[in-house]
């Protein structure tokens, strides 16, 4: 029978939790331990090897997002494990269940989404009071502009490649592309049938985009790996944690994506001028 008074993740999952709040979280997703740990320090007693913030986070390490230590977790006992549809693999979600842990999964596509979904996160699984980093976020980006998503008919038409050998971009319904085309972007494979697509260089230059988008992770592009490839555009280095986590990073992502987009590297020079 099912229980209709569990609380339900983002996949209408019901989540079986304790009396009480959880008391060890273990976190699957580098976005939302960061999102716990700045929200209740010492909630946290496990997370992936790919959880870099905050830096000084001294928890057990678990391996990574796609393939973490399930036995490492269990061991810690958790009372709660959060996770993420698109980062995680559901056999290892399926192992942590059948071994009688809680776990809450996320589905992310839109900034919207996030904000719904941290909320329920941190108030409905953690037992926590809404964080106030929470509404700066949210007052961050309604300064950028309405909730309407559709990109302005004026703005740059772009390529945001994720990955190389092989070349791999956005397309559709991804929470990054939605947060670049809030700041004025047009992405070229907005209308793909997938959502990360991978397309060949020539293939990717003959869309004739006016800019590319090069994301720190998860691939590293830097100014001398990435830019080389796409010599007649100018190509935005984006800090990948402000264009693809979803956490207290969206305090700030609107002014370091803007301030990246506004200032790329122009084609042929490597210092932006």
């Amino acid at each position: 029978m099912a229980d209709l008074t569990a609380p339900r993740d983002d996949l209408d999952l019901p989540v079986r939790l304790g009396p009480r709040p959880p008391r060890r979280v273990v976190s699957l997703v580098p976005s939302l331990t960061e999102a716990v740990a700045v929200t209740a320090p010492g909630l946290l007693v496990g997370a992936t090897d790919w959880c870099s913030h905050p830096g000084d986070l001294p928890v057990t390490r678990i391996g990574g997002t796609k393939n973490p230590d399930v036995r490492r977790v269990l061991a810690l006992a958790p009372d709660l494990v959060l996770a993420n549809d698109e980062e995680n693999r559901r056999p290892d979600l399926d192992a942590l269940r059948a071994a009688g842990v809680p776990v809450w999964v996320t589905d992310i596509r839109t900034l919207d989404d996030a904000f719904r979904s941290l909320d329920r996160l941190l108030t409905a699984a953690c037992g926590l009071p809404r964080p106030a980093w929470l509404s700066e976020a949210e007052a961050a980006w309604a300064s950028v502009g309405s909730g309407d998503t559709r990109a302005r008919p004026d703005g740059p038409r772009a390529v945001v490649p994720i990955w190389r050998r092989p070349w791999m971009v956005l397309g559709r319904d991804t929470f990054a592309g939605d947060l670049l085309r809030r700041l004025g972007l047009r992405l070229v494979h907005a209308d793909h049938p997938e959502r990360y697509p991978a397309i060949p260089l020539p293939e990717l230059i003959a869309c004739r985009p006016e800019l590319v988008v090069l994301p720190d992770e998860p691939y590293r592009f830097t100014a001398e790996d990435g830019p080389e490839s796409f010599p007649d555009l100018p190509a935005a280095l984006v800090s990948g944690r402000h264009l693809t986590w979803y956490g207290p990073s969206l305090v700030t992502a609107p002014a370091v994506l803007r301030q990246a987009l506004e200032h790329p590297l122009r084609p042929g020079r490597a210092d932006g001028a």
